[in-house]
């Protein structure tokens, strides 16, 4: 076979040029032939299943898959495959096949199926969020064999079929390198967990499993138990959003504790109640590499840390902790804050929508100062209390947080002067969200100063929206000094949805302040509204600079400004 060449102006030789050819065409291997490709492989028979309707459709493109007789035959192949993948705006890349999002039809599944005899090396087949897949995957897993030393597949939100994931289950063994498998976002893998995975065994390569939002049953719970000791590669483990398998929780618990290797556990919104602590508690002193808990959205959660945290504090190796919308009660921030402090590796930490913590959490939040790795801290929706808000506003003086969120804490409007304080130190924040905390103009007018004498210099992201108290002299100040953050690409300053106002003169110094951030992308101004005279000046900026901003002004005002080529 010729290569194809490309003539090298420096030195006049030609050198080989990367094509479609190169990277996925092994000539040396040779394609089974039709009937070879239904017998077993490793002993499992890939077509246990009758094809369906929609696997039938793909026959006609299969049938010209066999093996070129010519190098003309090659070319022609080759380049049409070629043209298929930038039909899909995708390109070829090295042992990576990825149609992520691409709306594939049942003709384009046909044609993918139709390359994987030519992809013997194929690591990484992404065909996730492509709706018709559903229904033709039999016809991809009957060739799975093909490409047995594949790594990551990844088939979330494809509607897939009850055939589509038996037929799947009977294909795993085909593909023993397998170290990642998500099937997220299909409905029709709970109750059918055991036929997928049934083919899993001892010694697993597998080292990521996604399941999230599959309608899991309590039966599919008991069976992941059961199958968790056979998965000790297992590192990142996501059951979220399967809301029925927290009655079977002391089963999956059991089988992580044969997971030492764990990393990351995501259990969001999982029907998880009180009890669902105490049952977990017995597994963390087993997972000592994890680096992440997510038990976020179990609303029935609360008090159940009331007796339980301490086994929270044998994670030295957390990271991440999300107990977002808990329910915690202030028994269970006692608790905690004898723990999270513990945790000298916990870089973010989301406590965020806890409503009954606000009065009770000044003792927990005086003692994140002694976290140094903390860069992220989401307490939105807290209700905090002015004495919880001043704790706060003191230890965040001994973090180098990157991202604060304190948004719908009504407390912080009038006394943003303690936090300003604390952040006068901070070299690092690159995201800080004050949405409706009732700031006042004092409030913004002090942030203003703040910025104006170099702080804040790497703040890319400022939300100050659902703050309609601030007057517009305010806002006049705010806009003045908001060109110091060089670094911002997001600013919103929105009106609530029950408002609405004229802008003021301000409008002027925020056209001119735009103009001096070389990074901003993105001002959301929902419910201002343009009277025509600066309707006119957007315009009249519009035609003098052509850069790509988008100007969020509500329903019937929206300006982007088109980037220039």
């Amino acid at each position: 076979m010729s290569q194809i060449r490309k003539k090298n102006s420096s030195d006049g030789e030609t050198k080989p040029r990367t094509s479609f050819i190169n990277i996925f065409f092994k000539s040396s291997k040779r394609r089974p032939s039709k009937d070879e490709s239904r017998k077993k492989s490793n002993g499992i028979e890939v077509a246990d299943f009758q094809p369906s309707d929609d696997t039938q459709k793909t026959e006609n493109i299969l049938d010209t898959a066999e093996p070129p007789t010519s190098e003309m035959e090659l070319g022609s192949r080759m380049e049409k495959n070629e043209q298929f993948l930038q039909k899909l705006g995708r390109k070829a890349v090295s042992k990576c096949l990825d149609l992520n999002n691409c709306r594939l039809t049942t003709e384009d599944v046909a044609e993918v199926v139709a390359l994987l005899p030519l992809l013997p090396d194929l690591e990484k087949l992404d065909i996730s969020w492509n709706d018709l897949v559903g229904g033709t995957l039999q016809s991809v897993t009957q060739r799975m064999h093909l490409i047995s030393q594949l790594k990551v597949l990844r088939l979330g939100s494809c509607r897939l079929t009850t055939d589509d994931v038996q037929a799947l289950g009977v294909a795993l063994d085909a593909i023993p390198e397998l170290e990642e498998l998500n099937l997220s976002w299909n409905s029709k893998v709970g109750g059918n967990l055991p036929l997928i995975l049934q083919k899993v065994q001892e010694g697993s390569k597998i080292q990521t499993l996604e399941l999230v939002d599959c309608d899991l049953t309590p039966e599919d719970g008991a069976f992941m138990g059961q199958l968790l000791p056979i998965m000790q590669n297992l590192e990142v483990l996501d059951l979220s959003i399967n809301r029925n398998i927290g009655s079977s929780l002391h089963s999956i618990a059991q089988g992580l504790k044969s997971t030492s290797n764990l990393k990351v556990l995501k259990l969001h919104s999982c029907g998880l109640s009180q009890k669902s602590v105490r049952i977990l508690d017995a597994a963390f002193s087993y997972l000592c590499e994890l680096r992440k808990l997510d038990l976020s959205c179990n609303k029935e959660l609360g008090g159940g840390f009331e007796d339980s945290s301490a086994p929270l504090a044998v994670l030295g190796h957390l990271e991440v902790l999300n107990l977002h919308q808990c329910s915690l009660t202030a028994d269970d921030v006692v608790s905690l804050t004898q723990v999270i402090p513990l945790l000298s590796s916990l870089q973010e930490l989301d406590l965020s929508a806890n409503k009954k913590m606000g009065g009770s959490s000044e003792n927990l939040l005086s003692r994140l100062r002694f976290l140094p790795a903390l860069k992220s801290l989401l307490l939105n929706n807290c209700a905090l209390q002015s004495e919880t808000f001043t704790a706060l506003a003191e230890a965040s003086a001994h973090l180098a947080l990157e991202v604060f969120d304190l948004s719908w804490n009504k407390c912080v409007g009038g006394n943003l002067k303690l936090l300003l304080e604390s952040l006068k130190c901070s070299e690092s924040l690159q995201v800080l969200r004050l949405s409706s905390c009732s700031l006042v103009t004092e409030d913004v007018a002090l942030l203003a100063s703040l910025i104006q004498t170099g702080h804040l210099a790497k703040l890319q992201k400022l939300i100050l929206s659902y703050n309609d108290s601030i007057c517009d002299a305010g806002w006049a100040i705010f806009c003045q000094n908001v060109w110091f953050l060089k670094e911002l690409t997001e600013l919103d300053i929105s009106l609530r949805p029950s408002t609405a106002r004229d802008c003021g003169q301000w409008f002027g110094h925020l056209l001119c302040a735009v103009t001096k951030l070389p990074k901003i992308t993105d001002i959301g101004m929902k419910r201002w509204i343009l009277p025509a005279a600066q309707q006119e000046e957007l315009e009249h900026f519009h035609q003098d600079h052509r850069r790509g901003i988008h100007f969020e002004l509500g329903e019937f005002q929206e300006a982007d400004f088109p980037k220039l080529n």
